[in-house]
Formats: C-alpha cells, sequence, structure tokens
C-alpha cells in the first residue's frame, strides 16, 4: 500500500504565523551554488529560508530537484526563483516540487497574473496536468493533490524596476499575489543608478512599495547584504529578508584568508595585523 503524504507549509503559511503580533520578520540567504551539498549546509543554519536562484546561479531542473531533496527535512522554507516569468517553466519547477515561487521582473498587473495563472489548474489558470509523473504529488500520493494543489504554492513577485513601483498597488491587487520581493539592484540600474543600491532615490521607492504592501494587508521582503541597510528596511516594515549569499560568503571568506597568510609580494609567511578589508560585509546584490 503507497504512503500517503501531505506537503509541507508553504512560506504564505511562515509569513501569516511569523508576522503577527508576537512574531517577528523572517531571515534568509541565497543559494546560488547549485551545489546540493552547499544547499543543505545552508539549510541547517538557523535561517528562516533560503532562495534557491536559476535567474543569475547555474541551476537547471537536475540541480533544483537535488537541492529540494537535500534541504528537505530541515526546518527552513525555501523559494525558488526561475530565471523568467514563464508558463512552461514554471509548470516544471512546479511539478520537481516546488512549492514557493519567486518571480523575478513583474512589472504589471498582468504579468502578476499570469505568474499566479501558471500555477493554477484549469479553470482557474493555465498549469499542465500531470500529477502522476510528478515529485509534487508525490506520483499521486498526495491525497486530492489536484483539487488541493494552489492550498501548497505560494507566489512572491520581484518588484525591481521604476515601472513596478509605479504601479505596485495593482501588481499587489493582484488575487493569488501572496507577497512582493523587492530588488534594489535591478530597481537602481532602471533609475539610472546602477551600482548605486544604497542611493536615496533607491530607498525612497523601496520604502515606498513597503508602505504600499502594508496597505493592501500582504507581505513585503528586500534584498539587503549590507546589515545597516538591512536593519532600516526591518523598521521600514519588511516582513522578510535575505541577508547573504553562500557564494558571497565563501568569495569573501577565502579572500580573508589569503589576505592574512600571503605576503603582499606573494611570499607565504602570514601577514601581520590579521585580515584586512577583504574579509568585510560583501555589497548590496
Amino acid at each position: 500500500m503507497p504512503i500517503r503524504v501531505e506537503p509541507a507549509p508553504t512560506f504564505r503559511d511562515a509569513l501569516r504565523d511569523q508576522t503577527g503580533a508576537a512574531g517577528r520578520p523572517l531571515a534568509g540567504m541565497w543559494v546560488c551554488s547549485g551545489s546540493p551539498l552547499v544547499a543543505e549546509l545552508c539549510a541547517g543554519s538557523g535561517l528562516d529560508w533560503l532562495l534557491v536562484d536559476a535567474e543569475h546561479s547555474p541551476n537547471g531542473l537536475e540541480s533544483i530537484l537535488a537541492q529540494l531533496q537535500a534541504i528537505n527535512g530541515y526546518p527552513v522554507n525555501t523559494l525558488v526563483r526561475p530565471p523568467v516569468n514563464d508558463t512552461v517553466l514554471i509548470k516544471q519547477y512546479l511539478d520537481l516540487g516546488v512549492q514557493n515561487l519567486l518571480i523575478p521582473m513583474v512589472n504589471s498587473a498582468a504579468e502578476a497574473e499570469a505568474a499566479v495563472a501558471a500555477t493554477r489548474y484549469p479553470p482557474h489558470g493555465v498549469r499542465g496536468v500531470g500529477s502522476a509523473l510528478a515529485r509534487a504529488a508525490r506520483w499521486n500520493r498526495v491525497p486530492d493533490y489536484l483539487a488541493r494543489a494552489s492550498e501548497t504554492i505560494s507566489v512572491t513577485v520581484q518588484i525591481e524596476s521604476t515601472e513596478a513601483v509605479d504601479v505596485v498597488e495593482n501588481i499587489l491587487a493582484v488575487d493569488g499575489v501572496d507577497a512582493i520581493f523587492l530588488g534594489p539592484s535591478d530597481l537602481a540600474a532602471s533609475m539610472g543608478l546602477l551600482g548605486q543600491q544604497e542611493h536615496p532615490r533607491v530607498r525612497a521607492a523601496v520604502e515606498h512599495c513597503l508602505t504600499a504592501a502594508a496597505a493592501a494587508g500582504k507581505p513585503a521582503g528586500v534584498n539587503a547584504f549590507n546589515p545597516a541597510t538591512a536593519h532600516h528596511y526591518l523598521a521600514a516594515g519588511a516582513a522578510f529578508i535575505l541577508v547573504g549569499a553562500d557564494v558571497a560568503l565563501l568569495a569573501r571568506g577565502s579572500e580573508a584568508l589569503a589576505a592574512d597568510f600571503i605576503r603582499p609580494d606573494g611570499g607565504g609567511s602570514p601577514s601581520a595585523g590579521g585580515p584586512p578589508a577583504a574579509g568585510g560585509t560583501p555589497a548590496s546584490y
């Protein structure tokens, strides 16, 4: 007799639980290496959530599946970001067992509606039906999966352009959008401020979206590797935040080792004085 299983609670549920009167914002990190081992290391860190990224990282369907399996069983929420808001790709991610999607570059209510429709079976959406073949339904071992699938999926959309900021209230009003996530790097670029995530205009745009989300009764998150900036956005109402990345931590940590133990002239003797600035906080993504 097959073992019947229940899907894990969604990120939507975690946000609801943790941002109430007795709760707190959720802190997470990027998982970008494509390695299941690194993903598992991060899953056991004590952070609230992980973002497995396929937009700017070497992650395909097979590596995402392996990371989901490595993370499974740890008390952490996992979001996955596809490279594009695409119906076919979203279907494949959902069938793999991705429950929480972060959809990049959503610039209008229509694009948000398309993302939600890609996660819903007809007549409420356009997701293709293949539950007997899919890990999402545990190969039809999740009771009534087809009828309950929308309960097992959360959709967060990224606001990362001036176009999106201008219509953020409309995006927030889309039924099925559970949360928004602010990307200051692309937002800065769209404002003609490439690489200036801390610029007052960028901060003001992020804060405008946080305020709009609060008014709509939906959670908003933001990416902020700079600790001072992260705390600023948390104080401004961010319900969840990304504060680092596996690859950035490894890059800065290995640079600090090299700076501490390799002389500037290329010699092998340790330098005096300990690690210099190379081991400091990575720049905001």
